[in-house]
C-alpha cells in the first residue's frame, strides 16, 4: 500500500512543479502590469491605467 502512494504522490510531484511556476509567472506579470501602468510616462497611458485603477476599486492615491 505504501508503494502505491509513493508512486502517486510522485506523479503529483511536476504537476505541482508546473503549477508553482505557472503561479509564479502570473504573479510576476501582473506586479509588471500594476508597476508599468503606475508609472507610465505617457499621459494618455497613465491616465487610461488611473481610469481603469479607479474602475476596479484600485487604490491608487
Amino acid at each position: 500500500m505504501k508503494a502505491k502512494s509513493f508512486a502517486n504522490s510522485a506523479a503529483l510531484a511536476p504537476a505541482k512543479a508546473e503549477a508553482l511556476k505557472a503561479a509564479a509567472v502570473a504573479l510576476i506579470l501582473g506586479f509588471g502590469l500594476v508597476w508599468i501602468a503606475g508609472f507610465a510616462y505617457s499621459e494618455n497611458v497613465h491616465d487610461a491605467a488611473h481610469d481603469t485603477r479607479h474602475a476596479l476599486s484600485f487604490p491608487c492615491h
